[in-house]
């Protein structure tokens, strides 16, 4: 009988874990507590120690093993290895019939815990590693183990390999599952519903029994899931809620499946790992994400890397890092399309992260003064050692790529409008003997088809100061009631037009003053009110923002600046945006220029609001 142990330094390892026991026996009898962490950590090592103390390992012998024959040796130390809790098969190659020998020998190993069985049929047909999963996932079964390592990443077994172990993946031998790692495996959209509809069905067996499954990792990169399989995916984490890691880059992940993913990780509190690096957020996605994230207190490591977050998605994110996350470690929103300004405003987020220790804007759009400005905004911060290399700034976008930026963008809103004309469509169908009453999302613009008085709908159309006063003393009232405070959009457009009509006389002063108040108030307080979105699309609209979208810009009176000092000093308006505002309003730029008193003052407001004692 052969003992093959992987790695090295067990008595280095078990010798750890003693001095722990060691201390926790101590604190017990001196009456010392322990964290719930520490104690955690501690059943965590005595598990490690045990599995890898009872390891057999065939990892990288590059063997090629066809027929029962072949795995004999194998199978006898499998069916003789005792107590065995651990076995390594990757790096070798195994047929069917193989495949069946070494399954036969599993029935009796009822204390399995881990099978790290990747990279497992190189050079193997198609049509031969569903059999042979099958074959394994039966004998599992038929030995009832508790697993919580089941590794079968690197094998190219599409939807009919998942279909394959399927029955396994819904069996009690998963219900102790605690890391899912499936990488590199061209699963597929048909392969990522199928293990979804897997994985709900273990939970809700698990939870049946009352066992409740607790995955921890899940790994699903480079399987082409799309937004179809992602959006499966995130329906099964929402009812798991105990993940700490998702890794699930290079699948062709759009907005939509981005959203759904977002959703989903709130409900997994203790997630420390979120990668999605090589996915493709844009604004909608990386602002679903951003606000997800602001909900999360254990993340560690964010890997959004290659995203396409751009500069709207990044300071959604730079919000959110002001409002949770307090002890990440890593973030990654290199590649992303970001310019300097963005960038900036997520150097600043990251200042009060203790725990802190990379943060990688590599491969942006920053320029060379960008660059410079980023690294002194790091360095006046005494952060400028975590700051990765910008060596690959893809520079300032220049003039030239508009053509094809006008392009892209086209493509993307036809098929931003293919996929609303089909929802609406739906929408519109009549159920038996009714006709439909779902309207149609707005756009975040003013039209006639606006549900607004038509007082309201003529003041914001043609906003004057005569206008806004013949509305009458109620017209704070009207505004509240009639402004859709859902449409980030349209609260944007409504507070420009309103504050643009601002002058020092009192009446019109107190007029703008108070319908502004009862429209931010409403807003802000409201739970499904997208505060990301209205900061960035009020940015956008003044010019001081690139935007992926095609907004219509204003030009910057000063009534828009002095209705936003007022909003900021009010308990409504949250601390956490004043910092964008600081970024990009206050700032010199050709845009507020004009308009440099209101700036200084709404500069020394904002600065009260953030720095009290200031």
């Amino acid at each position: 009988m052969q003992l093959v142990r992987a790695g090295g330094g067990m008595h280095d390892k078990k010798e750890e874990f003693v001095l722990k026991q060691s201390r926790a026996t101590d604190a017990v009898f001196t009456g010392e507590s322990m964290a719930s962490d520490d104690i955690a950590q501690l059943a965590e090592s005595l598990a490690k120690t045990c599995v890898e103390d009872k390891e057999l390992s065939y990892r990288g012998h590059g063997l090629k093993l066809d027929t029962a024959e072949s795995v004999e040796k194998l199978v006898r130390e499998i069916e003789e290895f005792p107590d065995l809790r651990a076995l390594r098969l990757e790096g070798n190659t195994f047929g069917v019939e193989a495949a069946r020998g070494i399954a036969k020998a599993l029935e009796n190993r009822g204390q399995l815990q881990c099978c790290y069985w990747s990279d497992m049929f190189t050079g193997r047909l198609r049509s031969e590693i569903p059999l042979a999963l099958s074959s394994l996932g039966s004998g599992l079964m038929a030995a009832g183990p508790c697993l919580t390592v089941l590794d079968l990443s690197d094998n190219a077994f599409g939807p009919d390999g998942v279909k394959a172990i399927e029955p396994l993946l819904k069996s009690a031998t998963c219900h102790t599952l605690r890391e899912l790692r499936l990488n590199n495996c061209g699963m597929g959209i048909g392969g990522g519903k199928i293990l979804a509809a897997a994985l709900t069905e273990c939970h809700r067996q698990s939870c049946a029994v009352g066992t409740p499954m607790r995955l921890k990792v899940f790994i699903a990169g480079r399987n082409r899931l799309e937004n179809e399989g992602a959006t499966a995916l995130a329906k099964a984490f929402t009812l798991i809620g105990s993940l700490e890691e998702i890794h699930m880059p290079q699948n062709g992940i759009n907005h939509p499946g981005v959203t759904a993913l977002a959703a989903a990780i709130q409900h997994n509190p203790h997630l420390r790992v979120i990668n999605l690096n090589d996915n493709t957020f844009t604004k909608k996605g990386a602002i679903a994400m951003a606000t997800a994230l602001k909900h999360l207190r254990s993340v560690q490591v964010v890997n959004f890397g290659d995203c396409l977050v751009r500069s709207e998605g990044a300071v959604a994110i730079a919000q959110s890092l002001r409002e949770g996350l307090p002890i990440l470690k890593e973030l990654n929103l290199s590649f992303g399309e970001i310019a300097e300004a963005a960038a900036v405003e997520v150097a600043r987020a990251v200042q009060h992260k203790p725990h802190l220790e990379k943060l990688d804007l590599n491969g942006n759009c920053l320029g060379e003064e960008g660059c410079e400005t980023l690294r002194e905004t790091m360095d006046g911060m005494n952060m400028g050692d975590l700051l990765g290399s910008l060596s690959e700034d893809e520079g300032e976008p220049e003039d030239d790529d508009d053509d094809d930026d006008d392009e892209e963008a086209s493509e993307s809103e036809e098929e931003d409008e293919e996929e609303e004309e089909q929802d609406e469509e739906e929408a519109e169908q009549p159920s038996e003997g009714e006709g439909s009453t779902e309207k149609p999302q707005s756009t975040g613009s003013i039209s006639a088809s606006s549900s607004l008085s038509p007082d309201i709908f003529s003041f914001l159309s043609l906003p004057s100061a005569e206008g806004l006063l013949r509305l009458g003393p109620k017209r704070a009232l009207l505004v509240q009631q009639q402004v859709d405070v859902t449409d980030a959009g349209q609260t944007a457009v409504a507070f420009l037009k309103i504050s643009s009509v601002y002058r020092e006389d009192p009446e019109i002063k107190e007029a703008v003053l108070d319908c502004v108040d009862a429209l931010l108030k409403k807003a802000f307080s409201s739970a499904s009110f997208q505060t990301y979105s209205f900061i960035s699309t009020l940015l956008m609209m003044l010019g001081l923002f690139e935007s992926e979208d095609r907004v219509k810009t204003v030009p910057i009176v000063p009534g828009h600046l002095v209705a936003l000092q007022h909003a900021v000093q009010q308990e409504y308006f949250p601390q956490d945006h004043i910092a964008a505002l600081d970024d990009f309003v206050l700032r010199s730029n050709e845009a507020s220029d004009s308009c440099t008193s209101p700036r200084s003052d709404l500069k020394s407001t904002a600065e009260r609001r953030i720095s009290p004692e200031c």
